[in-house]
């Protein structure tokens, strides 16, 4: 190759970052969810693409692509154009989960997805309903130990976290638990209230108006510390159980082969979209807190909640086609 060939070719190189920016967006953006409006997921994603948006210079879309654990809205984003204009709201049930659960996922997230940022977490709390006999943790696990069947753990379906959860819980308590996978959250909190299962974990956002108003009794969160929304409600740590510390978290992918220039612009804009008071009043109303990563700490994230709950699934046999 001549001096001058390799010249050209590396001034063609170093213009197509600046290319791909220029060219971002073309159009609106389109942000796929995969959970029903309404939801927590679905309000994370309208809220962030109502403050990315006018950093954009372009609409950002919500698209609710609903079932199968989010596995509908993930499989629709690794199979679209890898030019930014089509995201994906994933979360740690589709994403770190789904792997090491089923045989035959239609996506491989090392593979098809390129990071951006994680968005927001949440914490879970075990909830029991407000009528249990079970008045505090060590209650739980001591009844659940001495009964003879297993307690039925409510779960919004095979392969949540508060599936897998329940299962983690479960085995650093020494006990034994039966999960009943009902289709939707609405489902599983009224199997709850109405004393159908004996308990579940659910989200920090969906226990507060529960426990608030009566329906249902928390007895422990899995955070590192206690939510300001319940106060009163010890971590698993201090009860003795510090293994018991998992969360949801939300994160913004693009499909794999995105060029890095646009996947950093919708890094900083995401992450600025955050910081704006509006979007951080609305999420933490929601019971979110927010994160705004940068891409390597989301990388570091996902390898080390894939690791975790493989682990997890690997130890209760759980397989699903």
């Amino acid at each position: 190759m001549t001096s001058t060939l390799r010249r050209l070719l590396g001034g063609f190189l170093l213009c197509l970052p600046i290319a791909a920016v220029a060219q971002f967006p073309n159009g609106p953006v389109r942000l796929n969810v995969g959970f029903p409006p309404g939801t927590g997921p679905d309000i994370v994603a309208r809220t962030l693409s109502q403050h990315m948006g006018p950093l954009l210079g372009e609409s950002v879309v919500v698209e609710n692509k609903v079932g199968a654990g989010g596995q509908i809205a993930a499989q629709a984003v690794a199979r679209s154009p890898a030019d930014g204009q089509t995201l994906l709201l994933g979360e740690v049930g589709s994403i770190s989960i789904s792997p090491a659960t089923y045989r035959n996922l239609n996506y491989d997230p090392p593979r098809d997805f390129a990071p951006i940022s994680e968005v927001v977490r949440a914490d879970f709390v075990l909830v029991v309903p407000a009528d249990s006999p079970y008045q505090d943790l060590a209650a739980f696990v001591d009844g659940a130990r001495k009964a003879a069947d297993r307690l039925n753990f409510a779960t919004f379906g095979a392969g949540t976290p508060g599936h897998f959860g329940a299962e983690l819980f479960a085995r650093e308590a020494g006990m034994k638990i039966e999960a009943i996978h009902y289709r939707s959250t609405g489902d599983a909190v009224s199997g709850l209230v109405s004393g159908a299962v004996q308990a579940a974990f659910v989200t920090t956002a969906l226990a507060v108006p529960q426990v608030q108003g009566g329906k249902l009794r928390a007895l422990a969160i899995t955070g590192a510390q206690r939510s300001p929304a319940l106060a009163a409600v010890p971590t698993f740590a201090e009860r003795g159980l510090p293994a018991v510390n998992f969360g949801a978290w939300f994160a913004l992918f693009a499909p794999a082969g995105t060029p890095d220039a646009v996947l950093n612009r919708l890094q900083k804009d995401s992450a600025q979209a955050l910081t704006q008071p509006a979007a951080v009043r609305s999420l933490g109303e929601a019971g979110f807190v927010v994160v705004g990563s940068d891409r390597p700490a989301l990388q570091a994230l996902l390898a080390s909640e894939s690791k975790r709950w493989a682990d997890v699934v690997k130890a209760t046999g759980f397989r699903a086609d």
